[in-house]
C-alpha cells in the first residue's frame, strides 16, 4: 500500500486504492468507541445520558455487516467463490469460546449464589444455548448477549445470501446492489411502521443497521458504485463526516423526541450516520489516524470480551460505587482486564486453532485471511 501520509488534504482515496488495502486498523477503533459508549451507558448513570450510548450497539452492526461482506467479495474477487464452510468454522472459533465461557461463568456465580432461578437465567438458558438470546424480553445476569442473537442469524443467512447471488457479481454487480438495497428496504419498511407495539418488528430494524452496512461494503467494492462515495474518502470530507458524526450521537436523544420517542425510527437514521462515518475511517486523514492510535486499537482488539464482561466487572465495582462517571470508568476498566485475559487465554488460542482446522480442510492454493481491520 502506498505511503498515505504524503496524500494532500483534499485529494480523494482511489478504488484501486481502497481494495489494495488490506489493513484498516481504524475499523478497530471503531470496535474500541462502540464497546465504551455501550458501558458508559449502562453505568453512567444520568450524567453520561445525552452520550445516547445505548444506540452504540447498531454502530458494531453496521460494523459487521460491513466487515463481513467485505470479506466475502474480495474472496470472491480473488478465489471466484465464497466458502461458506470456511467462513462458518472462522465464526465459530471467533465467536463461541468466550461467549460459552463467560456464559458458563455467569451460571457457576448465580448458583453459587443461589438465584439461579430468581435471576430468570434458568428461563433464559434454552435461548441462550442456541443465540436466541435476543428473544430473552426479561433482565437476566447475562443482558448484554442479546445483540449476539441478533448477529448470529446474520451470520448464518447473509454470507450464504451473497453465494446465492454470486451469478450477480461482476459485470453484474449492479444487481447484486438492487438485491442489497431491496433486502434494506424491506426490513425498514416491515420494521419502522409497527415497530413499537411489535417484538418481532422491533428485532428487525436491528438487521437493518447490519444490511446498511452490507450495502455499503458492496458499494465500496464495485467501481461505479465506488464512484459515488468518493468525493467523501477526501480527507478534510472525512474529518467534517468525523465531526458531524459526533454531533449525531449528541443529537440521538432530541431526534427520537422529534420524532414521537420511538426508538426504531432512530436506529435507520443512525445507521446511515455510522455508514459514512466508516467511509471516513478507511479514508486517509484525521478520523482515521486516531482511531488507528494505539490505545484505540488495543481497547478494538479486546472489545468483544469487554462487552460481554462489563456486566461481570459491574459486579465488582459495584460493591465499592454507585452509578456515575466513576463507576462507568471503573467497570470499563475491570472489563479491560477482564478482556485481556480472554484474549490471551481463550480468543487467540482458538483463532490459532481455527486456522489450522482450516488449513487441514482446505486444500491447497490462496488461503482467505482475515486481517487486522478486516475481519
Amino acid at each position: 500500500m502506498s505511503d498515505l501520509s504524503r496524500r494532500s488534504w483534499w485529494r480523494p482515496l482511489g478504488h484501486a486504492e481502497y481494495l489494495a488495502s488490506s489493513w484498516f486498523p481504524g475499523l478497530t477503533g471503531v470496535r474500541a468507541l462502540a464497546a465504551v459508549a455501550v458501558v458508559f451507558f449502562h453505568y453512567g448513570g444520568p450524567v453520561v445520558d445525552r452520550l445516547q450510548g445505548w444506540i452504540a450497539v447498531q454502530l458494531f452492526f453496521v460494523l459487521s455487516g460491513f466487515l463481513i461482506t467485505t470479506l466475502a467479495l474480495r474472496e470472491e474477487g480473488r478465489t471466484g467463490r465464497i466458502s461458506l464452510r470456511a467462513f462458518y468454522l472462522r465464526r465459530v472459533f471467533r465467536i463461541m469460546p468466550v461467549y460459552f465461557l463467560l456464559l458458563a461463568l455467569t451460571t457457576l456465580a448465580v448458583l453459587l449464589g443461589g438465584t439461579y432461578q430468581s435471576s430468570r437465567l434458568a428461563d433464559a438458558m434454552p435461548y441462550y444455548l442456541v443465540f436466541g438470546n435476543e428473544l430473552v424480553d426479561y433482565n437476566t445476569p447475562y443482558p448484554t448477549s442479546w445483540s449476539l442473537g441478533v448477529e448470529e442469524k446474520f451470520y448464518l443467512v447473509w454470507p450464504a445470501l451473497l453465494v446465492l447471488t454470486s451469478f450477480a457479481r461482476g459485470g453484474k454487480t449492479a444487481l447484486r446492489l438492487l438485491l442489497g438495497s431491496s433486502a434494506v428496504l424491506g426490513v425498514v419498511l416491515f420494521a419502522l411502521p409497527v415497530a413499537p407495539a411489535h417484538t418481532w418488528a422491533s428485532l428487525s430494524v436491528h438487521y437493518c443497521s447490519l444490511l446498511i452496512g452490507c450495502l455499503l461494503a458492496m458499494t465500496l467494492h464495485h467501481p461505479r458504485g465506488f464512484a459515488l462515495v468518493r468525493p467523501l474518502t477526501s480527507p478534510v470530507v472525512a474529518a467534517a463526516i468525523g465531526c458531524g458524526f459526533v454531533v449525531l450521537q449528541f443529537s440521538v436523544g432530541p431526534l427520537a423526541k422529534a420524532l414521537g420517542g420511538h426508538w426504531q425510527f432512530v436506529v435507520p437514521v443512525y445507521a446511515v450516520g455510522s455508514a459514512l462515518l466508516l467511509v471516513a475511517v478507511v479514508s486517509p486523514g484525521p478520523v482515521r489516524n486516531l482511531l488507528s492510535s494505539r490505545p484505540m486499537t488495543f481497547v478494538g482488539d479486546r472489545s468483544y470480551a469487554l462487552y460481554l464482561a462489563q456486566t461481570g466487572a459491574a459486579g465488582v465495582t459495584g460493591w465499592l460505587l454507585p452509578s456515575g462517571l466513576a463507576k462507568a470508568a471503573a467497570t470499563t476498566g475491570v472489563a479491560l482486564l477482564f478482556a485481556c485475559a480472554l484474549r490471551r487465554w481463550v480468543e487467540q488460542p482458538a483463532i490459532a486453532y481455527g486456522r489450522k482446522v482450516l488449513e487441514r480442510r482446505t486444500p491447497a492454493g490462496p488461503r482467505v485471511e482475515a486481517t487486522a481491520g478486516v475481519k
